[in-house]
C-alpha cells in the first residue's frame, strides 16, 4: 500500500451505507463505527428509512453526505438519478459493491449491479468498484441457508470449484475504500484464499456444524422447477440457474489478490467461516 493510500477521509465526514441491515452492509456500518467514524445507515427497515422505490426518502438519506456506499436496487432505472442527486448533494467518494464476472453477464443477470457501474464511472466523483465472489455467508444467511437446514443443497454448478469470499472481508475492503485515498478509479475482484468446490464446502460445514448434509448436482431445468415450486417466481429462478450455470464454466474459479491489495493480508479462509457459524452447545 502507498503512502497515499493511508491518507484519510476527513474524520468528521459523514458516510451514507446503503444496504445497511444486508450482509456486507450491516457489517461495514459496525466497522466504520468502531473507527469512530460518522455513518447513517439505511435501508428500507434501518435507522434511517431509504427505498429505491420512494424518492422522497432520498434527499434525507443524502443531506450532508461526503462518501457512499452503494449497494444497487432489484432493477436498474433508479440508479442513474439517484447517482445524479447525490452527486448535486455533495457526494465525492462511491464504492459500489458489484460481482465478479458482471463485466460479462451483467446486462443479462445483474442489470443493476452493471448499471451502477457505468452510471458511478461517468459521473465524475471519487469511484471504486469491488467485484466479490459468491459470500459464504451465502450458505447460513441467504439462499442456500434453506436447503442446507432441510439436508440438501442441489445446485447446477458441477465440481466447479469457486473461491468463496467471507463478508467480513468485503466489510473490511469497504471501510479502507471509504475512508483511505489511493483507490480512486479502481476495481476490485474480492476472493477468498483458496477454491473449492459446492460439495466440498457443504462437506466442511457439515463437518463444522455437526450436521448431516449433502450437495447433489443437478440440472438448470431441475434447478428451475425446484424453485418454482417453493414459489419462486419463474424469471428469478431462470436468472438464478442461468448465473450457477455461468459458473459452472470456471470462470470466477481462480481466487484473486483483491483483498490482499486493498488490505495487506489475506482473505479469511473458508474453514475460519465455517467455525464461526456453528452452533454453540
Amino acid at each position: 500500500m502507498t503512502d497515499d493510500a493511508k491518507t484519510t477521509l476527513p474524520s468528521d465526514a459523514l458516510i451514507l451505507v446503503l444496504g445497511a441491515t444486508g450482509k456486507t452492509g450491516r457489517r461495514l456500518v459496525a466497522r466504520l463505527r468502531d473507527q469512530g467514524r460518522a455513518v447513517r445507515a439505511a435501508s428500507r427497515s434501518g435507522e434511517t428509512r431509504f427505498d429505491w422505490t420512494d424518492r422522497a426518502t432520498w434527499a434525507p438519506a443524502l443531506d450532508g453526505v461526503s462518501a457512499l456506499y452503494l449497494v444497487g436496487p432489484p432493477t436498474p432505472e433508479p440508479i442513474a438519478d439517484f447517482v445524479d442527486q447525490a452527486t448535486a448533494a455533495g457526494v465525492r467518494r462511491f464504492v459500489v459493491l458489484s460481482g465478479r464476472g458482471v463485466e460479462v453477464f451483467g446486462d443479462s443477470f445483474e442489470p443493476s449491479m452493471a448499471e451502477a457501474e457505468r452510471v458511478v464511472r461517468a459521473a465524475g466523483v471519487d469511484w471504486t468498484v469491488i467485484r466479490p465472489n459468491n459470500f459464504s455467508q451465502n450458505f447460513d444467511e441467504d439462499i442456500f441457508a434453506g436447503p442446507l437446514r432441510a439436508g440438501r443443497l442441489a445446485l447446477p454448478v458441477g465440481d466447479v470449484p469457486e473461491p468463496f469470499i467471507d463478508a467480513e472481508d468485503i466489510a473490511d475492503v469497504a471501510a479502507t475504500l471509504l475512508t483511505e485515498d489511493g483507490h480512486t478509479g479502481r476495481t476490485y475482484e474480492l476472493s477468498g484464499p483458496r477454491a473449492l468446490s459446492f460439495a466440498d464446502a457443504v462437506a466442511e460445514l457439515a463437518d463444522a456444524w455437526g450436521r448431516p448434509m449433502r450437495f447433489e448436482h443437478i440440472t438448470a431445468d431441475a434447478y428451475v422447477a425446484e424453485l418454482t415450486a417453493d414459489g419462486v417466481p419463474a424469471d428469478t429462478a431462470r436468472a438464478l440457474a442461468d448465473v450457477l450455470a455461468w459458473l459452472a464454466d470456471g470462470h470466477n474459479a481462480p481466487p484473486t489478490t483483491g483483498v490482499r491489495d486493498v488490505l495487506g493480508r489475506e482473505p479469511r479462509d473458508f474453514s475460519v467461516y465455517a467455525k464461526s457459524t456453528a452452533p454453540r452447545s
